[in-house]
Formats: structure tokens, sequence, C-alpha cells
């Protein structure tokens, strides 16, 4: 149970619906920062090559436990990335391993080592309709990758054109949209029922597009799904805040080393796990609504997939900090969001 004061607020453990640690040292880099705040996360699997199998899985959950600093008490919560050429016996498989708790769907070519996602959802129907039978939650990176669909109108089109057809031909199977970033996004969702849910990332809920243009480019402020108007901001706060379960945190962390986001054709993601609950607790306190931020943090993302809410806690204190310049060491380098700027809250207790 949650306890708010005006100046700290203590709530149960939260998770992290939706997360890249990537590997090796930028997995190194960037795990302490996510192990602190969350009891677990949802591990995005678009490494190279994709983790496609439960034994991939396996191998990477365990270069993950070892890379945890000393006393971290964190789970890796992992998924299979669905590709054209994922089996049936694949679904069971994870299924059975106890540690596949997703598999995500990424249309080829939408965003960081997507290439071998899927271009046409009909191939993978059967694979699909075995989700629905071992109840194994499909995660959807929801937008089309049409080049002739403009960038901002990417995820309406993707409702329009395959998520209703999905939710209709699998009724039973749960089913997540996530990093939702428009008022259309969270029409369909509050109207699908309850095995439809969406994840909400903190840098959606706190910049629009601007963001990406104020005093030049600011390409660490680039990401995919892209941000977008105003209005689909303030639909996504008032989805967040609102109480509903089908909304939950994710919070699409996505490190990328600074030149390979400061480059001519640089990559999509924004690094938030160094402050995550921090953020969403500003946009909480900012719309009245503190004493509901434990309910999306901590209660429904653990209820939309079966398991228990974490049992310790974390306490945040409305206390300004700067965040640093840069994170990281060498050529692993990241530019974290609000960098050189004040965060208003801090994370000041875990346990």
């Amino acid at each position: 149970m949650s306890s708010i004061t005006t100046q700290e607020i203590s709530i149960l453990r939260p998770d992290d619906w939706h997360l890249h640690l990537r590997d090796g040292a930028m997995l190194h880099t960037v795990l302490p920062d996510t192990a602190v705040r969350f009891g677990r996360a949802i591990v995005m699997p678009n490494l190279k090559p994709p983790v496609s199998s439960a034994a991939m899985a396996q191998a990477y959950r365990e270069r993950i436990l070892a890379a945890l600093p000393k006393g971290s008490v964190f789970t890796p919560l992992m998924t299979l990335y669905l590709t054209e050429a994922t089996p049936i016996e694949a679904i069971r498989a994870a299924k059975e391993s106890g540690i596949v708790h997703a598999v995500k769907y990424y249309p080829a070519g939408a965003t960081t080592n997507s290439e071998n996602g899927v271009r046409d959802l009909k191939k993978v129907y059967p694979v699909l309709a075995a989700m629905e039978h071992w109840d194994l939650p499909l995660l959807l990176h929801g937008e089309v990758t049409d080049p002739v669909v403009d960038v901002f109108d990417r995820e309406a089109v993707f409702i329009e054109r395959h998520l209703i057809a999905l939710r209709r031909d699998f009724p039973a199977l749960r089913m997540v949209l996530e990093h939702v970033t428009t008022s259309a996004a969270v029409d369909f969702v509050q109207s699908a029922g309850a095995r439809t849910a969406a994840t909400i990332t903190a840098h959606h809920l706190l910049l629009n597009r601007n963001a990406m243009f104020q005093g030049g480019i600011r390409p660490h402020h680039y990401c995919l799904p892209i941000l977008k108007r105003e209005r689909h901001r303030e639909a996504l706060v008032q989805a967040a805040i609102s109480g509903n379960p089908q909304f939950f945190l994710g919070t699409d962390s996505a490190p990328h080393p600074q030149n390979a986001k400061e480059s001519a054709c640089g990559c999509a993601g924004i690094y938030t796990a160094h402050a995550a609950i921090e953020l969403y607790a500003e946009v909480f306190a900012k719309a009245n609504a503190l004493d509901r931020l434990e309910a999306f943090a901590s209660r429904h993302g653990p209820a939309f997939y079966g398991l228990p809410c974490n049992t310790d806690s974390i306490t945040l204190r409305h206390e300004s900090w700067c965040v640093p310049e840069k994170i990281g060491m060498g050529a692993e380098m990241i530019v974290p969001l609000r960098a050189g700027e004040e965060i208003s809250w801090r994370l000041v207790g875990v346990g």
C-alpha cells in the first residue's frame, strides 16, 4: 500500500514491462539503473541475432543475471522475437520453459534491429493461434512501415489495418500495444476489453514532438514511435492516471552510444532507465495524481501478466537533482534524458 505526503511517496516496488538491456558492455552499463528501481522487467529480444527460441532466451537471461550488481534483487522476464519462420513448436517450448513471458512482434524495418521482423501478419497466424492456446501474450510494436504512410500516422494506421483484425481473429490472445503514443491507441485499448493492454513510456508522457526541434535538431529526443502532438501527450497522461488496469508502466528505455545518436542517420531510442520511476513521479505529481502512481507502476502490469506484485517498496522524495551529462565509459557513452538538467523527484529508499 502506498504512503504519500507532500514531500515523499513510498510505493510497492514497480516493474518495467518494456525494456531494452542490449548485450555485452552496454548491458553491464545500463542494467544497474534498472535493477535498483524495478523488481522485474520484460526484456526485449531485438539483439543480433534476435532471441528467437527458449534456449536463446535462457542464454540471454544467464548473461543478464551474471551482469547484475552484487546484492541486486531483480528478475528479467524474457521474450521471443517473432519472425515469419517462427515454428509453432517454439511457442510450446517457450511456455514450458517458465522463463519466457511473451512474444514480440516487430514490423520489419520499424525500429532498431527489426530487419528480421514480420512483413505479412497473415503468415504468422498459425503461431498466434498457438500463442492463444498456450496463453503467451503478444507484444506489439504497433506501427506500419508502408513508406506512403506519414511517420506521425503509423500507429493509427496500424490499428486500422491490423490491430482491429487481430483482436477479432484471436479473441482470447492477450495483447499489449506497446509504447502507445496517440489518442487513437488509448481509445482502442479502452474499448478492446480486458485481454488488451498498453504500456506508456515516461518520455511520451513528458514530451511532445516540439521537443525534437528545440533550438535545433535534438537527436536524443528521437524515438520510435516518434513523439506526437501535445493533444496526444495529454491523452496519454489521462490514460496513465485514470486507474484503468489496461494501462501500465513500460519505459522502452533504449540505450545507444552517443555517436550512434549524433550521426547522419541517428538511431531511434531514448535512455530513461537512469531516472525512470522519478520521471513518472513528475508526471503524476504535475497531474495531482501521485496517489495513483502505485497502481500504474506496481499493480496493473503484474495483474495482466498473471504474476504477484512485488512485496518490497521504494521511496521517492520531492527533491531536485541534476542528471549527469553522460553515462558509461569509452565508446559506450550514453546521453540520458534530461542530461545536464534537473529532475524534481529523487529515489531515496529501496526495500
